[in-house]
């Protein structure tokens, strides 16, 4: 049996399913930026040291990280709409935690909770292809990966006016209400797939992944802080290779890994990975560097002093875009394979810094570049499930999909740090502070276009994307069905 075919599809249902589970997506992307407007005001109001309020961010970063392929596997394994549930209701509960305490220590842990709902896409995308007929599959799975750009561009805007308007708690109450309505929409709409990949669970591989990865990203998060250089970050990345290639060597040799490295070292899959890692970099660059800009005072000669509110207003277009074009991403991929429509959104991610780099120091012309940089982030994060997807057994597509977001992760994580390093030493007196460039702004935008042009060449060296060339599932657990996925890429 072809398990790659929906499976006794309600056509009545899908709609709804398809509308919760883009809810999802939404609310976790939503949750995930909500606490930027607070960052500057939080050691006033919870006594706390700039430092430890950043790890409100780094935590989210590393529990997400390391959850997503975790709990990815663990849908595969006991079902996708019940992890789906449990991972909205974690996010949900650290919302709740947020809203009823100003203790930085419950904070963070409370953030790490909601580190749970990175997971929320890559689940519902493997929900989908369960549950849909392979013509709708396409512009659901688009739609499904642009909600992260969608609640990325809402929730901005959303918390500066909550926060400037309202007690800093009622931003996390409100997203406690919707993290619990997300949570009874998907137990009423979305029923549970059929499709898994039933075994024993690889808890020491988990835990090696949890190990290896918190090791890596802490390092890369906080190397501009404690110094690239000092004993802390070597000692990180040192724990972190020894750790990884472990881990690595026990997969090999697990008989139901967390992780199946053979079939992610096939070039389909892999080159993926490499390209969802570079995208990843290029495409945060825009949040980043555009929110501190337009933020930068006037005395710098190109900043435009602009509020938090007007600010996340700047990005609200690029969310706009990224919803109308991803049922363009699904006609594209349809017409031409995703493999295409990944290197286009890539080389449009390249073009819109283009954009920037010609001129930014006009709002509008500012604006004109984040949007296009946005419409190529929509092309290409809407390709890379449909690669995925082609490239895996239907009872491995949720652990899959959760090591293709990691790998975004892990692309965003190493932009952010070298975002921060290259504006660390452009950076100009104003005022008595030392602020960024505009030079060290423009190398920014230089360096993220180029990586997303080498993401542009990692998409067109992957091969055979034919649509409907994706291979089969096959009986007889995690080993038989990567031999025939083998067999059929």
């Amino acid at each position: 049996m072809d398990q790659t075919a929906p499976i006794s599809v309600q056509p009545e249902r899908s709609r709804p399913t398809i509308a919760v589970l883009a809810f999802g997506g939404i609310l976790m992307a939503v949750m995930q930026t909500v606490v930027v407007p607070l960052l500057p005001d939080l050691p006033r109001l919870t006594g706390s040291s700039p430092g430890a309020v950043s790890w409100m961010v780094t935590a989210t970063l590393l529990a997400g990280a390391v959850l997503t392929p975790v709990l990815g596997r663990a849908g595969d394994m006991y079902g996708k709409r019940r992890v789906l549930m449990a991972a909205l209701a974690l996010m949900t509960v650290g919302s709740v935690l947020c809203a009823l305490s100003s203790d930085i220590g419950v904070l963070i842990a409370a953030r790490a909770l909601q580190g749970a709902a990175a997971a929320v896409v890559p689940l519902s995308i493997s929900i989908l292809r369960d549950e849909l007929p392979p013509e709708r599959r396409g512009s659901a799975v688009a739609l499904m990966s642009s909600t992260v750009g969608i609640g990325a561009a809402l929730g901005l805007p959303l918390a500066a006016l909550v926060v400037q308007y309202a007690d800093w708690h009622t931003m996390f109450w409100l997203t406690s209400a919707l993290g619990a309505a997300g949570v009874t929409a998907v137990w009423w709409a979305v029923r549970e797939s059929p499709v898994r990949e039933p075994g024993r669970f690889d808890a020491l591989g988990a835990l090696g992944l949890a190990v290896g990865l918190t090791c890596l990203l802490l390092g890369v998060s906080q190397g501009g802080q404690w110094g690239w250089t000092s004993g802390r970050i070597l000692g990180l990345f040192l724990a972190a290779l020894v750790v990884l290639a472990l881990w690595w060597w026990q997969q090999l040799r697990t008989r139901q890994p967390l992780v199946d490295l053979r079939l992610a070292w096939h070039p389909r899959v892999g080159l993926s990975h490499v390209a969802a890692l570079l995208t990843g970099f290029a495409f945060y660059a825009n949040s980043l560097v555009t929110a501190q800009l337009v933020q930068a005072p006037k005395a710098t000669g190109y900043g435009l002093g602009l509020s938090i509110v007007a600010t996340g207003l700047c990005l609200l277009p690029g969310g706009v875009t990224m919803l109308l074009f991803s049922p363009l991403s699904a006609r594209i991929s349809a017409a031409r394979g995703p493999r295409v429509t990944l290197a286009l959104g890539a080389a449009v991610i390249a073009c819109g810094y283009a954009v920037r780099i010609a001129d930014s120091r006009d709002l509008w012309m500012i604006i004109l570049g984040a949007t296009v940089v946005a419409t190529g982030t929509t092309l290409a994060y809407s390709a890379l499930p449909t690669l995925i997807l082609r490239a895996v057994p239907a009872g491995q597509t949720a652990s899959a999909n959760g090591v293709n977001v990691l790998m975004r992760t892990i692309g965003q994580a190493t932009s952010s740090a070298a975002v921060a390093a290259v504006l660390v030493h452009h950076t100009s007196p104003v005022g008595g502070a030392p602020v960024p460039t505009l030079h060290g702004y423009l190398l920014a935008f230089a360096m993220a276009a180029a990586v997303a042009l080498a993401a542009s060449a990692a998409a067109l060296s992957i091969p055979g994307d034919a649509p409907g060339d994706g291979p089969r599932s096959a009986p007889g657990g995690t080993r038989g069905a990567r031999d025939q996925a083998m067999e059929g890429a």
